[in-house]
């Protein structure tokens, strides 16, 4: 989940966990070490698996029954998020409160701690020497884990803002195990392209627009950029530790992504988002077929109601957890699984 703040995600996009080389792909059979669901109780427990590129991540696994049922992973969006839906500049309980709603749907879920964060913290693993293929292959590693949990031997994946091009990317790798994929508040354009209209749109960002836009040209074309003598908001923007991971967002397409696989896709979006519109989530619904859109009015990325127009109630969102989820969202998603469920 991202903050709105300098141009909302773009500055998210900074306080990010980012990017550095690809990696070889480890294999299921280089899983050290596991710890297994148990689905007799509807209590939370925690999840683990070990990799050897990752060390060990963690997640809270929340069952819908005493049995098996269709299971979803909720991955996390930008920057510092946990597996909740908060942070050091977050408090929402997005991801806590909607496994809640999931389960009170009969599907379980597992929420997700993204590598050298939080939870899953641990071994020196470096949470800015990431990109979207290696957070794509932790996924396939919680994939691979959790399938055989499910009542149809494959999960669903929620992904809420990045979590969604974590998500696309993913399932463009490889479908197998995945159910389909359900898109919140998600980016249907190259994350250069986001920043640049956010970055524009913005009055305030005048003084440092130029600046801006050469960097973001320059880490198009995947060239690291100096920002000693930037203003201190681009250095923050676009501080070094984290330029490699925009350089492999920046080259994300998420609409060819999507159209490599033919799996069921859901595409949420909130009318009051800040941060993706609904231009993106026309891109995305509109990609291929097997895909649908629902758009929620009043609703904020943070995946909450506001009154429409409300500035100072949509900022709030992303510090009060006591907020509920927007209603009909749980009966969007769980309604679309039921529907597209597997035998």
């Amino acid at each position: 989940m991202s903050i709105f703040r300098f141009a909302s995600l773009s500055l998210l996009l900074a306080m990010a966990a980012c990017e550095a080389a690809s990696e070889p792909v480890f294999a299921s059979s280089e899983l050290a070490s596991r710890s297994t669901p148990t689905t007799s109780t509807s209590v939370p427990s925690v999840i683990s698996i070990t990799t050897s590129e990752a060390g060990t991540l963690r997640g809270t696994f929340l069952p819908a029954t005493a049995g098996k049922s269709p299971l979803a992973i909720i991955i996390p969006g930008s920057g510092p998020t946990d597996q909740n839906g908060n942070g050091p500049f977050l408090k929402t309980d997005t991801y806590r409160l909607l496994a809640n709603g999931l389960q009170s749907a009969g599907i379980s879920s597992l929420r997700i701690d993204k590598r050298g964060m939080f939870s899953s913290a641990s071994g020196g693993v470096d949470p800015n020497a990431v990109s979207l293929e290696v957070y794509g292959r932790d996924m396939r590693a919680w994939i691979n884990e959790m399938a055989p949990q499910s009542a149809s031997n494959c999960v669903w994946l929620i992904g809420h803002s990045e979590g969604g091009l974590v998500a696309i990317a993913t399932a463009a790798e490889s479908s197998a195990g995945i159910c389909g994929l359900i898109l919140l508040a998600s980016p249907g354009r190259r994350l250069s392209d986001v920043m640049r209209q956010q970055l524009r749109s913005n009055p305030a960002n005048s003084i440092v627009l130029d600046d801006a836009l050469g960097a973001i040209e320059r880490l198009e074309q995947g060239q690291i950029v100096d920002v000693t003598k930037m203003h201190p908001a681009l250095k923050q923007l676009f501080d070094p530790s984290v330029q490699g991971f925009l350089i492999s967002l920046f080259q994300f397409d998420p609409v060819a992504a999507l159209q490599k696989h033919t799996l069921p896709v859901l595409v949420v979006q909130g009318r009051e988002d800040l941060q993706v519109t609904l231009e993106d989530a026309a891109k995305l619904g509109n990609s291929r077929p097997n895909t649908i859109q629902v758009n929620f009015d009043g609703v904020t990325h943070t995946l909450k109601a506001i009154r429409p127009g409300d500035m100072a109630a949509n900022q709030a969102t992303y510090s009060n957890p006591k907020l509920p989820l927007a209603p009909g969202l749980v009966k969007s998603i769980s309604e679309f699984i039921a529907k597209h469920a597997k035998p």
